[in-house]
């Protein structure tokens, strides 16, 4: 009987974990995210240090075999591999990325395994902390699906301009545990402890981080081209492409920004110096500014995803500067670098693309300045990683700015995610976000992380509204997570000390 109940845990486990997927984007039920935690914290209670690690092995596997099933889109549809290879590739990365959970249950039963305090108040929290932000550091890190994206909607988003995504996802942790050990010792009083934290959470959304410079208003227009990713790259498709952009872009030279998405121009810049050039002069005769995607590759054969800005900007006429450039310093793995090259490049086309073999920007770059205006760019992938978004933002930025192409994963939950997330960059930084797109989800949202503005995906679209940026600075601008991860050695040292009680 004790066997098959042994199989049955982290089957219950792997349920509760993709349970979790329905908390984030684009199902949002996030009460979800606090009771998945707490159902795993009551699934290890008691159990060896290897059940403990294998349950929490499944619920990783439930929570990244649903939550990142769009990866497999992009894998299946343009990785050229057969179907067998890419499940395999898939599994893999859900594999790897389970192991987090399974350390965080190991760990937690391991060196506190009695039913105290000091286990569920001060180390189930700090070691949950610690492991995700391990999963988005190691390898370059994948920090998708952090329990506190998934709050963008609910009382605890307040405490984002505070600590970030990272305070989030410890309190979620907090209450989660706390409701452990009231279900445990039946201290009924220890429901304060929620309470609180929400009833706070409510309380700070009155309080106002920063405040709208109506004064700088400036109109934007995104171009969402909606171009099938099939057909992008291919000789022909090039100059209908990028016509198809600037025919949209001359329709809104009363915009003063007009963005266009990452990697809009299907060509190396290099290739294109007159267009280029011809765009520049357009842009300033109409007292606008274009802001574009655009792949670079150097004379030593290096290739950058980089955003290049003409029109009304500092920089003066039209020339191929790539110190001028940014370039995209977090790249995607498998999409624009692969890990270990050598073993996978010869398994299928999708690996031996040039473009699956960028160089890194600098992780510090300097503004684009488009129309007076300072936006901090990040390409894509790059809005998942808060701390490098908050390093670039200084006390001259506007806007944030994310250029992206979701078009890879279809019409998977991906795209809706990743929205998700650029919603909580604007929220901890106190600035708006604007979010330009192939396909979508091309948006704008307020210093708050609010949608002010979007178009439909899948559809070829102009997006334009007004943006006000804002005056004032949040702490977590200011100071990042640091306290939080001071805050999270003080709890190691201190539930070392008394983890017996």
């Amino acid at each position: 009987m004790k066997k098959p109940l042994r199989i049955l845990r982290p089957i219950g486990a792997a349920f509760v974990g993709a349970s979790t997927t329905l908390a984030f984007a684009p199902y949002q039920i996030w009460p979800l995210a606090i009771v998945s935690p707490f159902l795993l914290l009551l699934l290890i209670r008691g159990r060896s240090n290897k059940s403990a690690f294998w349950t929490g092995y499944a619920w990783g596997l439930g929570q990244f075999a649903t939550g990142i099933s769009w990866v497999h889109v992009s894998i299946d549809t343009f990785g050229g591999m057969p179907k067998i290879a890419s499940l395999f590739l898939m599994a893999l990365l859900v594999g790897y990325l389970s192991v987090y959970s399974a350390l965080f249950a190991w760990s937690l039963n391991r060196f506190f395994p009695n039913d105290s305090k000091t286990r569920y108040f001060v180390a189930a929290p700090a070691l949950w902390l610690l492991f995700d932000w391990a999963r988005g550091w190691v390898m370059t890190g994948f920090p998708w699906l952090w329990l506190g994206y998934s709050q963008i909607d609910s009382p605890l988003a307040s405490f984002a301009p505070i600590g970030g995504v990272e305070l989030i996802t410890l309190l979620m942790m907090i209450t989660a545990a706390s409701c452990v050990y009231l279900t445990i010792a039946r201290q009924w009083q220890l429901a304060l402890i929620p309470l609180v934290i929400f009833a706070t959470g409510f309380g700070l959304r009155n309080y106002h981080w920063v405040t709208p410079a109506q004064e700088r208003t400036k109109s934007v227009a995104l171009i969402q081209g909606n171009v099938d990713q099939a057909m992008k790259w291919m000789p022909n498709h090039r100059w209908p492409t990028i016509m198809k952009y600037t025919d949209l872009s001359r329709e809104n030279w009363d915009a003063d920004i007009i963005i266009w998405p990452e990697a809009a121009i299907p060509a190396m810049e290099f290739e294109l110096p007159s267009f280029l050039s011809n765009l520049d002069s357009a842009a300033k005769m109409n007292h606008s500014a274009v802001i574009t995607g655009v792949i670079n590759k150097t004379e030593t054969g290096d290739y950058y995803n980089s955003i290049l800005v003409v029109g009304q900007t500092p920089y003066g006429d039209y020339e191929l500067d790539l110190d001028e450039r940014y370039h995209k310093h977090h790249l995607l793995p498998f999409g624009e670098f692969v890990p270990f090259g050598d073993i996978l490049r010869p398994i299928a086309p999708f690996f031996n693309l040039p473009m699956s073999s960028f160089s890194r920007g600098a992780y510090v770059q300097p503004n684009i300045i488009a129309n007076g205006m300072h936006l901090a760019p990040a390409l894509c992938y790059e809005i998942i990683f808060g701390e490098q978004v908050r390093q670039n933002v200084t006390n001259e930025t506007d806007f944030l700015l994310t250029l992206s192409n979701d078009a890879w994963f279809g019409r998977s939950i991906g795209p809706l995610q990743h929205m998700e997330i650029a919603r909580m960059r604007a929220l901890e930084l106190g600035l708006p976000l604007i979010r330009s797109t192939n396909n979508g989800i091309t948006a704008i949202t307020d210093h708050r992380g609010q949608i002010i503005a979007e178009v439909p995906q899948f559809e070829t679209a102009v997006l334009k509204a007004e943006v006000t940026p804002t005056d004032g600075t949040t702490w977590y601008r200011e100071v990042g997570t640091w306290p939080l991860y001071i805050w999270v050695a003080m709890c190691a040292v201190f539930g070392f000390i008394r983890r017996r009680t």
